[in-house]
């Protein structure tokens, strides 16, 4: 099955922060394909090694937040995921001053990655003190679902705020 169409059945929301959690469901049918995909189907196309193609911030009531530097995002066959991204100075300020948990230029988290395939969402359950997302609030709060949609080879992941409106939006590309 084509990765856009496993991806566009699979969704990852966090259940733990879903105010009304939907039944487990294990198919979704895609749009447009007619095609379904599976649990496993949209594990399978999660795996591998994504780079940072942008990454956008936007702190409630000031200015959004481009900051230029670099990113890998790891998916494993068993749900682990491990996220870093490499910010430039002038923009770490700006993102600890938006609630984000940053040290010396670094975001990673390390963890587990929970597909809801009904919501489209990716929620993540990390590991220990190794991740920096695990504290605090902001954009990145784990509290707040991932919500994903693929483009070709793009992976977007998103944040929203209670009215739905993106806090975060992250591209990554699939690498070879």
């Amino acid at each position: 099955m084509a990765g856009l169409a496993v991806l566009m059945a699979a969704a990852t929301t966090a259940a733990a922060t879903t105010a009304a959690a939907a039944p487990p469901q294990t198919q979704a049918t895609t749009k447009g394909s007619g095609s379904a995909a599976t649990l496993a189907e949209a594990r399978k196309f999660l795996q591998g090694r994504w780079a940072l193609e942008s990454f956008e911030v936007r702190p409630p009531g000031k200015a959004p937040i481009f900051p230029k530097g670099s990113g890998v995002l790891n998916y494993d066959d068993f749900g682990n995921m491990r996220m870093e991204i490499r910010a430039d100075e002038a923009a770490s300020d700006l993102l600890r001053a938006a609630g984000i948990n940053i040290r010396d230029g670094i975001i990673s988290s390390n963890g587990r990655t929970v597909i809801d395939l009904q919501n489209k969402t990716l929620t993540y359950f990390l590991e220990g003190q190794r991740s920096s997302l695990q504290t605090g609030g902001g954009p990145l709060a784990l509290n707040k679902p991932r919500h994903w949609e693929v483009t070709g080879d793009v992976l977007t992941l998103t944040t929203k705020d209670e009215a739905g409106e993106p806090l975060s939006i992250s591209r990554w590309k699939r690498s070879k």
